[in-house]
């Protein structure tokens, strides 16, 4: 069946369409019937999928009042129609009794006058009327009816003249255009609504909406999988019967909402209410629901794309070299660590290969996928390092950037913190870090929102930090949430076996030629007590890159390397001083203010002496 179906009332109407619609209107079948007649064709045409139906008069109205669902474009009776059925209505003067339904005589009476005609108008509601009507007529004076097919049925049962209103080709073709125009909107909406229909089916979001009295006109599948309530149970009912929790009494009033958090079924929900206006009022609510567990990992996922750039850990235990007992037993237990998600304390001499670790025991982890965010706490001055930390918003502080800035423990959302250094943190910093350790949460400088966090924090220190926590410059309660899983690193002094593979292992690495050791250097190079362990002897093995001229590298060359290592003594009258101002006056005295040297002298890092010069005003 054609989506439009015209039906004619009778046999020259049908010829009149047939031939309009000939080789121009594909989508328009012509049928003929008349009245209930019509009406039966007009049901069948429904059923088979035809979406418009064009008729006359009182067919037209009987398939309207069917409430078919179809749209009924209705075959207007011209000016035309009605001139020519005056034309025909006999002579001057000749009374005429107007026998049809309403939409047919449009203007009829008008028309009558300019053309001189006398006419009375009997109207019809139904099709039983007709009879009455025509005798009506003619009792009142009458000598011709016109009207419609009915009336003409009628007026020849009564024996009368009668001239029929017949449709001309001009309203036929009106209709036919008026039917292509309707087709192609209904085609427009259903596109809008297969359009609609897959955007709320496939939602990501759950999608709820009412109308201004309450009741559910939407609740998509998303709905109903974020909130356990079926579709057929909400669909037409009153939302406070289906989830009382919902209010939406302010929402119905104009008033909007955003993040409102629901709990239903024991699911955390995230929701967005907004009125729905109608000509700026509001004519209902829409609703629309997140799980605030999915929002979490969508923002991991964000955070991770955003801001990961560079805080990636390269290192694996693959990369750690030696055969040690030693090394061995400390590979072991970062391993069995990596598994938990409890913080580590990493303890060992400095160039002992605390970041390696570090790195390798995030890679060896659940978090592997997370950011590996390190940061060398010495390296920034107190007031820098908590800024670099926790983050701020725009304008928080002088020279602080206009857009505000994440801290490093926000970008280690879901990976793995380390902290380089951490002796060398000042206290009011501490409290602060032990703060978001206890809360797992974070402020930024400047604001007063808090954002959860979720990181497994990694700490390194080349300094006792129980030393550290009797002298109150490390707080305790810090060092017990830090040091909960302690790793000590050998140094290479307790693992000489692996000198010799380690030394191999950095000459085979950045060599172009292949590069032996002797006998002799290799003893020299177990017999060093390497202060800087593995650090110390990868600069070693790429200053013997530098200068060696060929051949194997000999003892004496790497015995006068190491002698350039050889610290300078620590000067007594330094240490011997008891009070710390005194011992950093006296160093910096001894290195003529040179501030790189002072350091030396006292055995600290050039950050940590600024920080120590700048509490006892020496700068």
């Amino acid at each position: 069946m054609k989506p439009i179906v015209f039906i004619a009332p009778n046999s020259n109407m049908f010829a009149m369409a047939k031939e309009e619609t000939a080789g121009k209107y594909q989508d328009i079948e012509v049928l003929q019937g008349l009245l209930s007649e019509g009406l039966a064709l007009a049901k069948k045409a429904a059923e088979k999928g035809a979406g418009i139906i064009i008729s006359r008069g009182a067919t037209a109205a009987l398939v309207r009042k069917a409430a078919l669902p179809v749209v009924v474009v209705e075959v207007p009776i011209t000016a035309f129609d009605l001139i020519r059925a005056l034309e025909r209505s006999g002579q001057e003067g000749a009374r005429i009794g107007l026998v049809a339904f309403p939409p047919m005589v449009a203007g009829f009476d008008y028309l009558a006058g300019v053309l001189g005609k006398k006419v009375r108008y009997y109207p019809l509601q139904k099709e039983e009327d007709a009879p009455g009507q025509v005798k009506a007529a003619l009792k009142e004076g009458a000598e011709i009816v016109v009207g419609g097919v009915v009336t003409g049925e009628a007026a020849r049962m009564a024996g009368c003249p009668y001239v029929p209103i017949e449709t001309g080709a001009e309203g036929i073709r009106q209709a036919l255009e008026e039917a292509t125009l309707v087709a192609a909107a209904q085609r427009m909406e259903k596109e809008k609504a297969g359009l609609f229909g897959t955007v709320l089916a496939h939602a990501h979001e759950g999608i709820i909406s009412i109308n201004s009295a309450g009741e559910v006109t939407v609740f998509n599948p998303r709905a109903v999988e974020l909130t356990g309530i079926r579709a057929d149970d909400a669909l037409g009912k009153r939302l406070g019967a289906v989830w009382p929790e919902l209010i939406l009494q302010d929402v119905l009033k104009g008033q909007e909402k955003f993040g409102v958090l629901l709990n239903i079924k024991n699911r955390d929900l995230l929701c967005n209410q907004l009125p729905v206006l109608a000509d700026g009022k509001p004519a209902g609510a829409v609703v629309t629901l997140q799980d605030a567990g999915e929002i979490q990992k969508l923002e991991e996922t964000v955070r991770r794309r955003l801001y990961a750039t560079g805080h990636v850990a390269e290192r694996t235990f693959k990369d750690i070299t030696g055969v040690s007992k030693e090394i061995k037993r400390a590979v072991h237990m970062a391993k069995q660590y990596a598994l938990t998600d409890s913080s580590i304390l990493i303890v060992g001499e400095t160039g002992s290969g605390k970041e390696v670790f570090a790195q390798s025991i995030h890679n060896y982890s659940r978090r592997q996928k997370g950011a590996f965010v390190a940061i060398n706490c010495a390296a920034l001055p107190s007031q820098i390092l908590e800024s670099e930390l926790f983050g701020y918003v725009a304008g928080a502080f002088t020279g602080a950037s206009q857009k505000g800035k994440p801290g490093l423990v926000e970008l280690a959302h879901g990976g793995t913190l380390f902290l380089d250094e951490i002796a060398e943190m000042e206290l009011a910093t501490q409290s602060k870090l032990l703060r978001v350790l206890e809360e797992k949460k974070v402020m930024r400088l400047g604001s007063d929102r808090l954002l959860p966090v979720d990181v497994r924090v990694i700490t390194a220190s080349n300094r006792d930090l129980r030393q550290c926590v009797k002298e109150q410059v490390f707080r305790q309660d810090l060092y017990y949430r830090l040091n909960v899983l302690k790793l000590a690193l050998p140094t290479l002094r307790e693992r000489v076996e692996d000198i010799e593979l380690l030394a191999g292992h950095f000459l085979a690495r950045k060599s172009r030629a292949p590069m032996e050791l002797g006998a002799d250097a290799i003893k020299a190079l177990k017999s060093y007590s390497w202060p800087g362990n593995v650090r110390e002897l990868q600069n070693i093995t790429e200053r013997l890159l530098a200068v060696h001229k060929g051949g194997k590298i000999s003892g004496a060359l790497v015995r006068e390397l190491l002698e350039e290592e050889i610290a300078p003594p620590v000067l007594p009258e330094v240490h011997f001083l008891q009070d710390e101002k005194s011992r950093i006056q006296s160093a910096l005295d001894l290195a003529a203010g040179h501030q790189g040297k002072a350091a030396e002298l006292l055995g600290v890092h050039r950050s940590t002496l600024w920080r120590k010069m700048k509490k006892y005003s020496l700068l």
